[in-house]
């Protein structure tokens, strides 16, 4: 059990949030490890000139990673985080002028930044840069990480032009799906799809298609594997965007899940090449009870399970409450999304002039569904062949009536004062047989958190600081190599996943509730978990409670170490006491009695120094003074 003290300690700086808010406001990580103390287990790499590592991408199959960064490529090994080739990809001088005669910066926007880099096949890359607002596409040949010679590709659609915009894509196939702001000002969003066997496909140029997004992340889910319905494969798109659909004066930017079908090809006459399956709904990230709601959707994690139908998203939302930042992991669950596209239709009603649910008889076909088994028997095959009518109905309906709500009914995690960036997740097999989800916070102070989700709750693990006031721009996980390796403006790190040997005691390793982490009886260390079958693992991930689990046979116990401190008789004296994790407490004890924390006379107790100072130290207070560092959870 947490000591009372730290439980009420907590709730006092909950604003009036209410009970039951502890479990998610404001977490304190239970470990704080500077950028010094990483220094044993992280590796880095920056070079002069090179600079916004903004692009990381993983092919586990060779062990490499790709990065892009501002006018330049490179391939590492995964492991050893060594340099295997470098590509220098500048936009040329000409086009840097017309950039900057166009208005746009000669120090920050008139050069070739990497927004899109993935595998295109098993010999290849595709990579797209803004090369100085006139976005290009090539192709990099793996084996000799070099660009492929020829014409480069015109990026318009594929990659932004501007690098300060959001920008998502995926490579499904050989084909292209990509959510961009498509010309030079930056004023006409698309979801697009190019290359491959099938024509080119985007959305329609209307507001209540797409309203000023803010594009974050994609995700490809294959539902049509297992489908006893003939279901399509899925591409599903997050972003904000200005609501169209809220009657107030004051402009609403809200948070969007959008999704297509891969088989559409678009209709015959009405949105000919255009999408027939666009379809979106409103993603919330709130906690109603306590007046918070979170708009500003910054970045999405897609964590797939071992069927699609496990597929999770995690996203990561800002607001402002008053004058105070603060930042919001939600979580969902993709057939809560299925449901809300499934389910009633929003529309803009002229004689009232705003917008409700729809509620008139929908046309069949049902309009923004894929084509699958039901329409193959009626005699559909292709979106070529729907009716007009259907096509007409979700030309002007794409967006849904009900919302996607998160999990939980309320956020996963809200810290204030704080701007998470980006988050990766992995799911982990704890000794228990148990999956745990642990999550990967940046924030945009350099810092990355380590949570792990315990259902409705999450236990904040620790915070690593991986940068000096820079933000975390990139992340991405290795589970073959269990390395994380993240990006900033000036360099790129590469962090494992958990540093066990760090927790030096049986109670200080279990208490980290890592699921990555165990205590070894045998040779009385904490160490990773896999590699150590057969061995005697002690690990309680749920549990925030030691007292008992490391009482065993053998156990080393914790030697105290008496540093012995000469005063002057009458002068005041601060004893130190270092606590095992930000969420301990010190006990004091004096002449073999507990110290009250609040002690009247000579002893006076710091909180803010976890100290105990001694005022005008007289002879009778000669004897020792043990500090034990008490840990509750």
């Amino acid at each position: 059990m947490a000591p009372h003290w730290a439980v009420w300690l907590l709730a006092a700086g909950l604003w009036g949030l209410g009970i039951g808010a502890e479990v998610w406001w404001n977490l304190v990580p239970r470990k704080t490890v500077s950028s010094g103390e990483l220094a044993t287990v992280v590796r880095r790499f920056s070079q002069t000139g090179i600079q916004d590592f903004l692009t990381l991408t993983l092919t586990e199959r060779t062990g490499l990673l790709y990065v892009g960064a501002r006018e330049a490529l490179f391939a590492f090994s995964m492991e050893a985080l060594e340099l295997q080739g470098v590509i220098s990809w500048e936009a040329p001088t000409e086009k840097k002028t017309e950039c900057i005669q166009k208005g746009k910066s000669n120090q920050t926007e008139c050069f070739n930044f990497i927004r899109f880099l993935q595998p295109y096949n098993a010999s290849h890359l595709y990579v797209c840069g803004t090369y100085a607002f006139q976005p290009k596409c090539t192709y990099i040949d793996m084996l000799t990480f070099t660009l492929e010679r020829g014409e480069l590709e015109d990026g318009k659609g594929k990659c932004p032009y501007d690098p300060a915009k959001g920008h998502t894509g995926l490579l499904v196939d050989g084909e292209l799906y990509s959510a961009t702001l498509n010309n030079f000002l930056g004023t006409e969003p698309v979801i697009l799809r190019n290359m491959g066997p099938h024509h080119a496909m985007k959305t329609e140029y209307l507001a209540f298609w797409l309203n000023e997004p803010h594009f974050v992340g994609s995700a490809y889910v294959p539902e049509s594997v297992g489908s006893f319905t003939g279901d399509d494969d899925k591409i599903y798109f997050f972003f904000s965007e200005r609501a169209v659909e809220y009657d107030c004066y004051a402009e609403q930017v809200v948070a969007r899940v959008a999704r297509i079908c891969k088989g559409d090809v678009g209709g015959a006459r009405t949105l000919q090449r255009k999408w027939t399956t666009f379809l979106k709904a409103r993603l919330v990230c709130s906690a109603p009870d306590w007046q918070l709601y979170f708009n500003q959707l910054q970045a999405v994690h897609t964590l797939q399970g071992t069927s699609w139908h496990n597929t999770t998203f995690f996203g990561v939302f800002r607001a402002r409450w008053g004058d105070v930042d603060l930042s919001a992991i939600c979580e969902y669950h993709l057939e809560e999304i299925q449901q809300v596209f499934e389910g009633p239709y929003k529309e803009y009603h002229e004689q009232a002039q705003k917008w409700g649910r729809y509620t008139d008889p929908i046309p069949t076909p049902r309009p923004g569904s894929c084509i699958n088994n039901w329409h193959r028997r009626h005699g559909y095959t292709s979106s070529l062949e729907l009716p007009d009518n259907t096509l007409n109905f979700i030309k002007k309906h794409p967006l849904m009536e009900e919302q996607v709500g998160p999990q939980w009914g309320r956020p996963l995690l809200v810290k204030k004062d704080t701007n998470f960036t980006h988050l990766v997740a992995d799911r982990v097999r704890g000794l228990d047989g148990a999956t745990y989800t642990v999550l990967f916070i940046g924030t945009g102070d350099g810092w990355l958190l380590k949570a792990v989700s315990l259902g409705p709750w999450v236990h904040l693990i620790e915070e690593l600081q991986v940068f000096d006031q820079e933000p975390v721009e990139s992340l991405v996980l290795s589970q073959s190599k269990k390395l994380i390796f993240a990006g900033s403006r000036s360099q790129l790190v590469q962090l494992p996943l958990a540093d066990c040997v760090k927790y030096r005691s049986c109670v200080d390793c279990v208490l980290a509730r890592d699921p990555y982490c165990a205590w070894n009886v045998s040779t009385s260390r904490c160490v990773a978990v896999g590699g150590h079958s057969g061995s005697l693992l002690i690990q309680h991930v749920t549990v925030s409670d030691s007292l008992g689990i490391c009482n065993f046979p053998g156990n080393k116990k914790v030697r105290l170490t008496p540093k012995n401190i000469t005063v002057v008789v009458g002068t005041d004296l601060v004893l130190p006491c270092r606590l095992s994790s930000n969420l301990a407490r010190a006990r004091w004890t004096f002449g073999g009695r507990d110290l009250p924390v609040e002690q009247p006379g000579s002893f006076l107790y710091d909180a803010r120094l976890q100290a105990l100072v001694l005022m005008a130290a007289q002879p009778r207070h000669a004897g020792a003074s043990p500090c034990f560092s008490e840990v509750g959870c």
